[in-house]
């Protein structure tokens, strides 16, 4: 009696431990082959930033925070993606996850961009897309379709990105 006793209270303390962490488990991450989930969110210069708003247009969703290394690696590319591309259709919008928006501000001041970009302190617009590393880019078609995914950056990621970027404007 004891035994079961004892394995009844073991099952209710594992139980107790688990499920919790199911509960709190994040959303998987975006993929490749779903609709982009809207973004609702005034730029910098005070304009809302609709998905729906930008059909017809290759669109690069790319999520950052200004305490990621990689992210300030990876802005001044983004910006001449922005440069090269733009008239052809494409649109970047950075989102930026940083709860104080000074820190973001501040890191765009040292970090310069012509492209969009939002802030996302309470992650409103993260928790749809569920970035799984800093930088996460979701390259999303003109029909509004994500297409590619690219989680973290290194230098050599941008070579691909603009491969897929030229892909998705010729289509």
């Amino acid at each position: 009696m004891r035994d079961r006793r004892s394995f009844a209270r073991l099952a209710a303390l594992l139980a107790t431990l688990t499920i919790p962490a199911f509960v709190a488990a994040p959303v998987s991450a975006l993929e490749r082959g779903a609709r982009a989930p809207e973004i609702g969110l005034r730029d910098l210069a005070g304009n809302n930033v609709q998905m729906s708003g930008l059909r017809g247009k290759v669109v690069l969703v790319d999520f950052w925070a200004s305490w990621c290394g990689p992210c300030r690696e990876e802005m001044p590319v983004l910006n001449r993606f922005h440069q090269r591309f733009a008239s052809r259709g494409l649109v970047i919008v950075g989102v930026n996850i940083d709860r104080e928006e000074p820190n973001m501000r501040r890191f765009l001041e040292r970090t310069p961009v012509d492209f969009r970009v939002v802030h996302d302190g309470r992650h409103q617009v993260a928790d749809r897309y569920a970035p799984p590393r800093m930088p996460s880019s979701y390259l999303i078609d003109k029909r509004g379709v994500v297409r590619f995914v690219h989680a973290g950056f290194r230098a050599s990621d941008a070579r691909e990105m603009e491969r897929e970027i030229e892909q998705l404007l010729a289509e």
